[in-house]
């Protein structure tokens, strides 16, 4: 047996099943319209939720800092890699978030990977939902803490297995802020009295939250107002705010404790100039005006409720996120290759991403998206629900 007979097994595995991931290209700057694979086509799945990503005042920002600063710090943050512009985007982030302080890392997945291995060390308990990103699940991977998986949104059960670790030293409450499959929320309020009648931390995800709950898009602490009741918000710069990075906001000693224990500050290169002085931007952007944010609201409530006429079922989501639920991958996956020949892009999501038998096409509206967009998607997607049998 050869050595990679294994993996080619598993890869025409995929195939049978209809698992397998086809990874198109993308060939334009991203925007309402991008061109993909050569095509140009209508964007209704990448996470560029306020259109950040092609945004002048954002790209402007990242040619000054490259003539400023140079294309990166070749170094890590803890030696020689932090840059006066690493600084002012946490005081920044921090600021827009209401929080004491804020570190920022490579990516929204560093941030968990450097904040739930320093916090909950071999004495702690950590308390997970079951439908948390794989970051989270990975950062918890990563520890020999006590791992309790409770139901999704089940704040009961949280409460009982908080009483039945309440003699462990460290406990740790994780959640995901904005579940990024389905598009519901976390219902924070109730799950931080239970954490605080406890006495555990709390670390809340916020990937899907920031630029699009709250004030200005501040998030869903902000949205919930228990500003000061969360002790870390992870957070990334490379959805809403269209770049890349992440970065942990919250308690100042916490935030202290990551610069020195954090392992992707440590040990892996800094975020380059360009990045950072685009998350900048953004943030200003954000902190001056919450018009954006207002117009992402308006499609979202305009195409969901479109798409409930025709039938959809949409699934449990509250946000932007709009999960067009089909149930299994291959129907899931032909959904979306139809799509693509109407011109639309919207990739279809299925195992092991989502549970098997709750494939679907993720939808992600954007501030960018006009009225003229959407109704070109909406039609799009009735016809192709007609000639697959959908709806």
């Amino acid at each position: 047996m050869g050595k990679y007979d294994v993996i080619n097994q598993a890869l025409e595995g995929l195939k049978e099943q209809g698992l397998y991931n086809i990874i198109r290209r993308i060939d334009s700057a991203v925007g309402p319209w991008t061109v993909v694979d050569g095509k140009r086509v209508l964007n209704m799945c990448s996470n560029n939720y306020l259109g950040f990503a092609n945004h002048e005042r954002l790209k402007r920002a990242a040619l000054r800092a490259v003539e400023e600063y140079g294309v990166g710090p070749a170094a890590v943050r803890s030696i020689a890699g932090t840059m006066s512009l690493h600084e002012e985007l946490e005081k920044k982030l921090a600021a827009f978030k209401g929080t004491e302080d804020a570190v920022s890392f490579q990516s929204g997945f560093c941030a968990n990977l450097a904040a739930i291995p320093a916090v909950a060390g071999k004495e702690a308990a950590i308390f997970t939902d079951q439908l948390n990103h794989a970051s989270i699940i990975d950062g918890c991977r990563l520890t020999k803490a006590e791992r309790v998986i409770f139901p999704h949104r089940d704040t009961e059960a949280l409460k009982a297995s908080l009483e039945e670790h309440k003699d462990k030293k460290v406990k740790l409450v994780i959640t995901d802020g904005v579940f990024s499959m389905d598009g519901d929320l976390a219902p924070l309020p109730e799950l931080v009295e239970a954490a605080e009648a406890h006495d555990a931390l709390v670390l809340v995800d916020d990937a899907h939250g920031e630029g699009v709950l709250g004030s200005h898009g501040r998030g869903i602490v902000d949205h919930f107002e228990l500003h000061g009741r969360v002790d870390m918000e992870v957070g990334t710069l490379s959805k809403a705010f269209g770049v890349v990075g992440g970065y942990v906001a919250g308690k100042r000693e916490i935030v202290e404790y990551l610069r020195q224990q954090g392992r992707p500050f440590l040990f892996s290169s800094a975020t380059t100039p360009a990045d950072m002085a685009a998350c900048i931007a953004a943030v200003e952007v954000l902190e001056q005006s919450d018009e954006l944010v207002r117009a992402l609201w308006d499609n979202t409530r305009y195409f969901k409720g479109e798409m409930a006429g025709l039938g959809f079922d949409t699934g449990a989501s509250e946000t932007p996120i709009t999960p067009v639920m089909l149930g299994e991958a291959q129907l899931a996956w032909d959904f979306s290759k139809r799509l693509f020949e109407q011109g639309v892009f919207a990739q279809a999501i299925a195992y092991p991403t989502v549970p098997r038998g709750r494939a679907r096409i993720r939808v992600m509206l954007s501030a960018g998206h006009s009225k003229q967009d959407l109704d070109y998607a909406l039609e799009a997607f009735g016809k192709v629900g007609r000639e697959l049998g959908v709806r």
